[in-house]
């Protein structure tokens, strides 16, 4: 019997069987509040100092450079909004291609005095050095945001090099990783060095619970708490901790680090698969000339609607997306792929096919199959309206 194929890993993976196992004491016997003296509190803070620890492990980070968040969102504004607390308003420059949680907060700081530049990028969706140079030698940032992976097209950034520019300007620069870890090895010393003084992670992205993230930390960068109350991690994000998906969190980090080599060599070969199918079948692949995750394949067909396309998948089995999760429910084109010059016709077409490690060949091969039944039919029904 036909089982449904879940394709949308960029959006969340599914809960690894070793975590959930991890994750059950804290949510019946050991329950304890982290913060009490007594035993069940010095077990429940014992789990999340191991947990911090696993967590720094997947990215080369100190422990104590870890601060536990409710997700890569939460995260992803504490960097912002703190950091510009602690700030002369000034200059914060974003990547035109990031997540909406930094572009919206670094938004929100205009009511506060400050200017917001996105930073462009090419038709594959890398932002350009150059520009960026330019720009620091006109305007120097104080604060600057670019992401280490897309999670729509997957298209990498060179962060280092960009880092390293923002530094000349003694810019705050982060760095959302989200969809980085556990597909790509991510070194936080090595991008500390270059000036990347802090990166996002996130639990659901790699086989651990929602509800859990980390922002890792530079402990030389001031930054102000969003969340103030009991003084929790370090005073910079206060309120009782998750016990159960910190946990969780750390174990999917443990898992990562190590199955990490074989996870992205079994994804670079799905990937392959699935744009030699899609090429062979007429579509355009977005950023198909730069770096990218092994996992992730950007999408269109001419004249046909992203949305539409994917309700037909999901109806025949195959769970894809149109663009992000978290602006799955905005009519427009997605941003990204404006940013990267891409026509608005073709870019409402866009869908997105991300793998993950227990995805198969014969998974990949069915969903060609289908894509290339549906996309016959839904072309036919085109040409027959127009």
């Amino acid at each position: 019997m036909f089982a449904p194929v879940y394709l949308d890993h960029n959006a969340t993976t599914p809960v690894d069987p070793a975590v959930r196992e991890a994750m059950l004491p804290y949510l019946s016997g050991q329950y304890g509040n982290a913060s009490s003296r007594h035993e069940y509190g010095r077990a429940a803070r014992r789990a999340i100092d191991e947990a911090r620890s696993k967590v720094a492990a997947v990215v080369g980070a100190h422990a104590s450079e870890v601060v536990f968040a409710s997700g890569g969102s939460e995260a992803n504004n504490l960097l912002i909004k703190g950091a510009a607390a602690c700030l002369k308003p000034g200059l914060v420059a974003v990547s035109a291609i990031e997540h909406p949680c930094v572009i919206r907060p670094a938004e929100q700081l205009r009511k506060r005095g400050w200017t917001l530049q996105k930073l462009a990028v090419d038709g594959d969706g890398r932002v350009d050095a150059e520009n960026f140079q330019a720009l620091i030698a006109e305007q120097p940032p104080r604060i600057v945001s670019v992401m280490l992976a897309n999670n729509e097209t997957g298209v990498l950034q060179d962060i280092e090099t960009l880092a390293a520019l923002a530094r000349t300007a003694g810019a705050c620069f982060h760095s959302d990783a989200v969809q980085a870890v556990g597909k790509l090895p991510v070194d936080f010393r090595r991008l500390n060095a270059a000036g990347v003084h802090a990166l996002t992670l996130s639990a659901h992205k790699i086989g651990g619970p929602k509800g859990a993230a980390a922002l890792i930390l530079d402990k030389r960068l001031d930054v102000e708490p969003l969340i103030a109350g009991g003084g929790h991690e370090r005073g910079l994000r206060s309120g009782t901790e998750n016990v159960a998906a910190i946990v969780g969190f750390g174990v999917a980090c443990e898992l990562a680090a190590a199955r990490l080599a074989a996870t992205a060599a079994h994804l670079l070969a799905l990937r392959g698969r699935v744009e030699c199918g899609l090429l062979g079948q007429g579509a355009t692949l977005f950023g198909q000339a730069a770096e990218r995750l092994p996992n992730t394949i950007y999408f269109a067909f001419p004249e046909l609607d992203g949305e539409t396309l994917v309700g037909q998948l999901d109806r025949a089995g195959y769970a894809v997306a149109s663009g992000a999760a978290c602006s799955s429910a905005s009519p427009e084109p997605s941003h990204v792929l404006q940013a990267m010059g891409v026509a608005p016709g073709l870019a409402r077409g866009a869908v997105r096919v991300s793998l993950g490690g227990a995805n198969t060949v014969a998974e990949v091969d069915g969903f060609l199959a289908t894509l290339q039944g549906t996309v016959r039919r839904l072309q036919g029904l085109t040409a027959m309206a127009v």
